[in-house]
Order: C-alpha cells, then sequence, then structure tokens
C-alpha cells in the first residue's frame, strides 16, 4: 500500500516545493485545496510539471496526486487525513489556524488506530507547527488528546526556496529556484520523523530558522525596498545596482555577525551563506518585481518580524547601533506603492500621526532608543 500525505495548499510553493519532494520519496499525495479549478485540474491531469530557473530548465513531471477541495469535500478530506502517515501545509501565516477545526475531526477519527502521525507546517514564520498544535489541541475530546500527545508530532519547520512570479499555459505547472532547504525539528520518537527526500532533521531548529529569516528574507526586502527608491523594477536590476548591493551587504554583515556570535556559525561558512543568498538574488530566472517582494511592509517591520528581531538582538549583543538594518527600516517606511494596502495604510499614518508614532506603533520600539532615533534620522536622510 502507497504512504499517503496530505497537504493543505496547492499552490506554486506546495506543487514545486513540498508536494514535489512527498512524490520523490515514495508518497501518494493528497493536496486540499479551496480552489476549485486547481483541484478540477489535478484531478484531470493526474501529475503536473516542475521547471527549475536555471539556465538547463530542467523539467519533472510529478505523479501519483490527487486533490480534494477543503472547503466542499470535508468528509473525504477527513478520510484522507484519517490515513495519513504525514500533514503538511504552505497556506500562508493568515490561513494556517484555519486548518484546525479538520485536523481536530481528522485526528478524533484516527484516534483508536494508534498510527503515528507527523503534521508540519512549511510555513514562513517561526514556530508555526506549534501554533498550528496549540489551535488544535483545544478543539480535541479527553481521549483524543491523549492519543495525540503520544501518536501525532508537530515538529517546526524551516523552509526556504524561491518561487519567482510567473505564468504558464498549464495552470498546474511551476518554475522554482534550484535552490531549496528544508529542515525539520527531530521529534524524540523516530517513528514520527517520516525519511523525505531533501529534508533534514535537526535537533535544535532555531540556529537555522534565524539564519534563513535574517538572510535571507532580510537580504530580500532590503533589495526591494532600496530597488523600489531608485525606480528599479525588478530585484535582479535592483541586486546588481551598486548602490543597492553595498546596503544589501552592510545589513547582512550586521546579521551575520549576530548570527555567528549567538549560534557560533564559522565566519567563512556564514560568509559563503550570505554570497550563496546574493547569486540567487541575481539569478534571472527568478528574479521578481521588487513591488511584490516589498509588499505587506507593516508585517516587515514588526517587531517579531526580519528587520527589528536581528537588530535589537545586535543592538544587545555588542551595546551597538546597527546602521544598516536601522537604515533598511526607514527604506521600508518609504515604500509607498499605492497597490499595497499595507503600504498605503504606512503611508496614511505617517501622514496623519507622525513618523515618531508610526515608528512606534508598528516597529515597538520606544522613542528615545538609540535604534529609534537612528531610524528617524535615517528617515529623513534618505532621499
Amino acid at each position: 500500500m502507497k504512504k499517503l500525505a496530505v497537504h493543505f495548499g496547492a499552490g506554486n510553493i506546495g506543487r514545486g516545493f513540498i508536494g514535489w519532494l512527498l512524490v520523490q520519496s515514495g508518497y501518494q499525495v493528497i493536496f486540499a485545496d479551496v480552489d476549485e479549478k486547481i483541484v478540477e485540474e489535478i484531478n484531470t491531469q493526474k501529475q503536473y510539471e516542475v521547471i527549475l530557473a536555471n539556465a538547463e530548465q530542467e523539467s519533472f513531471t510529478v505523479k501519483n496526486i490527487k486533490a480534494v477541495n477543503s472547503t466542499t469535500e470535508s468528509e473525504t478530506l477527513l478520510a484522507y487525513i484519517s490515513e495519513a502517515e504525514i500533514i503538511t501545509t504552505a497556506v500562508g501565516p493568515t490561513i494556517l489556524p484555519r486548518l484546525a477545526e479538520i485536523l481536530a475531526k481528522g485526528i478524533e477519527r484516527r484516534k483508536d488506530s494508534k498510527r503515528y502521525l507527523s503534521v508540519i507546517a512549511c510555513e514562513n514564520m517561526i514556530g508555526a507547527s506549534q501554533i498550528l498544535q496549540a489551535a488544535v489541541l483545544p478543539l480535541l475530546s479527553v481521549s483524543a488528546q491523549e492519543y495525540a500527545r503520544e501518536f501525532v508530532a508537530f515538529p517546526n519547520s524551516a523552509v526556504d526556496r524561491i518561487v519567482p512570479n510567473q505564468e504558464h499555459k498549464n495552470p498546474l505547472t511551476v518554475t522554482v529556484e534550484p535552490f531549496y532547504e528544508w529542515v525539520v525539528e527531530k521529534p524524540s520518537n523516530e517513528k514520527q520523523a517520516p525519511e523525505i527526500l531533501g529534508l533534514n532533521y535537526v535537533s535544535d531548529l532555531t540556529p537555522y530558522i534565524e539564519r534563513k529569516l535574517f538572510t535571507v528574507n532580510t537580504g530580500h526586502a532590503v533589495t526591494a525596498y532600496f530597488g523600489y527608491m531608485r525606480n528599479i523594477e525588478s530585484i535582479e536590476d535592483a541586486i546588481h545596482n551598486e548602490k543597492v548591493l553595498f546596503i544589501v551587504r552592510s545589513a547582512l554583515e550586521e546579521t551575520g555577525a549576530l548570527l555567528e556570535k549567538k549560534f557560533q556559525f564559522p565566519h567563512q561558512e556564514h560568509q559563503a551563506y550570505i554570497d550563496k543568498i546574493i547569486e540567487r538574488f541575481k539569478n534571472p530566472h527568478v528574479s521578481d518585481y521588487v513591488t511584490r517582494v516589498g509588499r505587506s511592509p507593516i508585517r516587515k517591520i514588526g517587531e517579531n518580524d526580519r528587520f527589528i528581531q536581528p537588530a535589537r538582538q545586535f543592538a544587545e549583543a555588542f551595546n551597538e547601533t546597527p546602521k544598516a538594518l536601522a537604515i533598511a527600516i526607514a527604506a521600508a517606511m518609504k515604500f509607498k506603492e499605492p497597490t499595497d494596502a499595507e503600504a498605503c495604510a504606512l503611508q496614511e499614518a505617517i501622514e496623519e500621526q507622525g513618523l515618531d508614532q508610526a515608528i512606534e506603533q508598528y516597529t515597538g520600539l520606544k522613542p528615545y532608543t538609540k535604534l529609534f532615533e537612528k531610524i528617524r534620522t535615517s528617515y529623513h536622510e534618505l532621499v
């Protein structure tokens, strides 16, 4: 009998990253999604193509797949959940908690089976699986909670793969960059750690999560905001601009110094990682619009995200204000993209409430702190 995996989210990451690796690892993958068109296409075509964004444009056919509409076919979905060995998600941080109800019902159905289950949330956020677990457990009966404690694992994960903005004649075809990283916390019970091609289990996930967030996500956003300020359309063109590249490298030198001190990453090894990330941004086959990468600036300058977190930790670790990160935060606050709701809300807040209040409100920083002052000064100096 083929191993069964349920994956929530049949978007580009779901098909081009997680679903692809699960199929390559011998799983029959059931995609659960609310998009009726995607569900219908998967069930009709029964396969799709993954194209690597490189000069060779290598192509892979992904088979052994089905799809179910998670809104209208809940009974079918519950049957799959009750039989699955692994459940993964790639739905986005705001949608993730909405999966709790259907997962709780599925766990109820399998509570007498004594079969192991791994639930891995593959989202661009810290502690996603743990957040999902916290939403699921209160919905379970006492007996299902006992089953879940012994047989259901919710290991956190860190995922990294750039999926460029794209269009294909076939709506299922997806292009992804060749590089990827999927790191998962190693469960205490090996039976809750299924072998999946490309998945790396580690005892401590925190270094990998913060390395990715403070290098890939920070660097990508810095490139976008400074590219936008110079009226550059694409990430590729922006990172080839000497001034943009300088501020990106400067910001990543600061986050790098923090990461090396905090997690004892060897200096040369981490410098090589930074170089690799910048080369990924230069890849013409995965280049994206700076307006798309820079969208949602309020979330990106939030106190637990890619700018404020490393900036605060840097200040604490070195008793020094991080200059490049402060300038990057100021640039994010100048992102005036009219098609982005958060950008509009941020600009409205700055205009109506003043810059100081906007900085405090959205970054969580207090006035008169050195980092706050550096962001304010940088904002006025940026042109």
